[in-house]
């Protein structure tokens, strides 16, 4: 599944939320995630680390 593992520089909850259906599944037509709509206003408190570039 592609929401196994979150890629560098991702929030783990928002690439969840985009790859994994069956999340937003039971929400009614039109109906907002919770979750989403505070990572949208609040910006998202966590980002998978990304590797440090080495070409210096």
């Amino acid at each position: 599944m592609a929401a196994d593992q979150t890629p560098p520089g991702e929030c783990p909850q928002c690439w969840e939320h985009a790859h994994n259906k069956r999340i937003h599944r039971r929400l009614k037509p039109r109906e907002d995630c919770k979750p989403c709509v505070d990572h949208m206003v609040n910006g998202c408190p966590y980002f998978v680390p990304k590797k440090k570039s080495s070409w210096w």
